[in-house]
C-alpha cells in the first residue's frame, strides 16, 4: 500500500512506484481518500456491474439524466426533455456546453452509438437488458435486429429522440445507471482497447482518469472541460479498495480514509461509541440473498429450494450476525419503494422452530438425514460479514442433514464466475437499487438478464412480468401485478432473500455533501472537504 498517499493532503504530480511514496507539489489541492469494500474490474460503463465499478463511473462520466446528493433527479449531459402523450418518445436537448475531456463537443450522435454499442451482442454487456424498454433493443441484443433498428436518433447535435416500445414508468430513474452514460467513440476508434486506459480515457464528468494501481489505488483528478467544472470543490479523488473491514476501520482511524462504505458489524457498538456521528446507519434499498442453482440437480427441485430458506435463520443473521444493521429479508424487493407492497415467503411469520421442522420433513422425504447429508457449498466474496454469515447458515443447516462446505473468492472474481454462470450450488449475492423502481429487484431474475445468476427460468414469471409491462400507463395496476409476479418468484424459490439492507458508512467530519440516502449514492461532484 501507499502509505504516503493516504497521509496526503496536497495532489502529488510525481510517483515512485519502487518506493511507494508520492511527493508533494508546491501547491495545495483538496485530496478526497475514499475507501472502498473492492477494487473495481473495469471503467467501462459498458461492461461494469458492482456498485464499486458505479462509484468510481458515477464521478467519471455523466448520463442525460443524473441523481443529486439526495438522490432526487437532476439533468445531466440533458439540460431538458419532453415526453409524448402515450409516454413513448422522449425527446432530451444536450447542454451546449457539454464536452469531453478532450475538448469536443458531447453530442446526440455519441449517445446513439453508445446505446448501440450497450446492445451490441459483441460487447457482452452485463446490463444490456437495461435498455431493453427501447424499441428493437431486445431484438438487436439477441441478434434478432440491426444496430439502427433500435429506437435512438439524432435529431440534429443537440437533439436526441428516444423511442420505447411502450409506456415506462421509470425510465428517467433508468438513465441514472451507469450503463447508459456515453463513451467517447472517436478516442476508441484512434487507441483501440487502450481507450480505457489513465491518461487516455476520454470522459464527460467532473474528473478524468489519472492513475490505477490495481489492489492499490485509483486516482480521479478534476476534469476542467467539465461544464459545472466551477461548482466541483475537489481536485482529487483516490479511489483505495480495502476489503478486509477491519483494516479499514484502522486506516479511518489513522485519517488515511476520510470515507468508508461498509463496517465490521461485530464491532459496531464499538465503532459507534468511538466514532460517535461518523458512523453512518439507515435504510438502504437492497436485498442480500444466495443465488441457487435452480438448473442443476438437486437444487432443480422446487421443494429442497424451499426447504433450505425456511430453514435459515433471518432473525439471528440480523441481529447477531450483522448486529441490527440488516433487517430480516423475505421477499427480494425490500421494503421502501412508495406504492408497492413486496410479495414475502409464506413461511415469514411462522416461528423459526415450526419452520425448522418443516424443512426436516422434507429433507428427509427427499431422503437427507445426518447419516446421509446433502452436501451444499456456499459461494461468497471477501469480507467478515459475508463469511460470518456463511458460517452461520453452515451451523443452522448442519442439525437438518446439509453439509455445507464454504468457499471463498475476492470480490472480482467471485462475481466473474458467476456472471460466467459458473458451475455452483450457492453463491452469496446482492442486488442494490439501480432506480426506485421495483422492477430494478424482480428484472435480476427473468430469463434474459445477465445478473440471473441461479439461471431461473419461469414462462409463468415471464408472463408475469410482461403483465406488468404492459400496464405501465396504470401506475396502481401495474404495482399489483408486479407484486404478483414477485409472488410466483418467491414461492419458486428463485433466489434466497436472507436480509434486506441498511447503509452504514463511516464518513470524516471535514467532508460536506456526503447526504445520508436510501440509495447510498454520493457523486464527489458534490462533496467537499475541510
Amino acid at each position: 500500500m501507499l502509505k504516503n498517499l493516504l497521509k496526503a493532503t496536497v495532489f502529488a504530480t510525481t510517483m515512485a512506484l519502487a518506493a511507494g511514496t508520492f511527493y508533494t507539489p508546491a501547491f495545495a489541492e483538496t485530496v478526497y481518500n475514499r475507501g472502498a469494500a473492492a477494487e473495481a474490474e473495469t471503467v467501462d460503463p459498458h461492461k461494469t456491474s458492482t456498485v464499486y465499478e458505479a462509484d468510481i463511473i458515477r464521478d467519471l462520466f455523466q448520463g442525460l439524466v443524473m441523481h443529486d446528493q439526495k438522490t432526487n433527479l437532476i439533468p445531466g449531459a440533458a439540460e431538458s426533455w419532453t415526453v409524448s402523450d402515450d409516454g413513448t418518445v422522449y425527446t432530451f436537448k444536450l447542454r451546449k456546453d457539454g464536452l469531453w475531456s478532450d475538448g469536443s463537443p458531447v453530442t446526440a450522435d455519441d449517445f446513439v452509438y453508445s446505446f448501440r454499442r450497450l446492445e451490441d451482442p459483441a460487447t457482452a454487456a452485463e446490463y444490456a437488458s437495461m435498455l431493453y424498454p427501447v424499441k428493437n433493443a431486445e431484438e438487436v441484443n439477441t441478434k434478432k435486429g440491426k444496430p439502427e433498428d433500435l429506437g435512438v436518433k439524432a435529431i440534429d447535435a443537440n437533439t436526441l429522440e428516444v423511442t420505447l416500445k411502450g409506456p415506462t414508468p421509470y425510465f428517467l430513474e433508468m438513465l441514472t445507471h451507469q450503463a447508459t452514460y456515453p463513451v467517447n467513440k472517436a478516442s476508441m476508434d484512434k487507441l483501440g482497447a487502450d481507450w480505457i486506459k489513465p491518461g487516455k480515457l476520454v470522459s464527460n464528468g467532473a474528473y478524468t482518469l489519472a492513475e490505477w494501481v490495481p489492489n492499490d489505488h485509483l486516482k480521479l483528478v478534476k476534469n476542467p472541460k467539465f461544464w459545472d467544472a466551477g461548482s466541483v470543490k475537489l481536485d482529487v479523488v483516490n479511489y483505495i479498495p480495502t476489503e478486509d473491514r477491519s483494516s479499514a476501520m484502522k486506516r479511518f482511524e489513522a485519517g488515511e480514509l476520510d470515507s468508508y462504505g461498509d463496517l465490521p458489524t461485530e464491532q459496531l457498538a464499538d465503532l459507534k461509541t468511538k466514532f460517535g456521528d461518523q458512523v453512518r446507519v439507515g435504510p438502504y434499498l437492497g436485498t442480500y440473498y444466495f443465488a441457487i442453482k435452480t438448473d442443476k440437480a438437486p437444487w432443480d427441485n422446487v421443494e429442497l429450494r424451499n426447504a433450505i430458506s425456511m430453514a435459515i435463520d433471518r432473525d439471528f443473521l440480523a441481529e447477531k450476525v450483522w448486529q441490527n444493521s440488516m433487517l430480516p429479508g423475505y421477499s427480494m424487493v425490500p421494503p421502501g419503494i412508495e406504492g408497492y407492497t413486496p410479495a414475502v415467503a409464506k413461511y415469514a411469520d411462522m416461528p423459526q422452530i415450526d419452520r425448522e421442522d418443516a424443512a426436516k420433513k422434507i429433507l428427509e422425504k427427499l431422503g437427507y438425514t445426518p447419516e446421509h447429508p446433502l452436501k451444499m457449498e456456499i459461494r461468497y466474496n471477501t469480507s467478515e460479514n459475508h463469511k460470518n454469515t456463511a458460517v452461520a447458515i453452515q451451523e443452522q443447516l448442519k442439525p437438518l442433514g446439509v453439509e455445507v462446505t464454504l468457499l471463498n473468492t475476492d470480490t472480482k472474481t467471485h462475481y466473474s464466475f458467476l456472471e460466467q454462470k459458473g458451475n455452483y450450488d450457492v453463491a452469496r449475492a446482492a442486488w442494490i437499487a439501480d432506480y426506485k423502481d421495483p422492477e430494478t429487484f424482480l428484472g435480476i431474475s427473468r430469463k434474459a438478464s445477465g445478473n440471473n445468476y441461479s439461471n431461473y427460468n419461469s414462462p409463468a414469471y415471464e408472463a408475469a412480468m410482461d403483465k406488468a409491462a404492459a400496464a405501465a400507463g396504470k401506475p396502481e395496476e401495474r404495482m399489483k401485478d408486479l407484486a404478483e409476479a414477485e409472488r410466483i418468484l418467491v414461492d419458486d424459490v428463485g433466489e434466497i432473500p436472507l436480509l434486506y439492507y441498511s447503509y452504514h458508512d463511516i464518513v470524516s467530519t471535514k467532508l460536506h455533501g456526503f447526504d445520508d440516502n436510501v440509495m447510498d449514492i454520493h457523486p464527489s461532484r458534490f462533496i467537499s472537504k475541510d
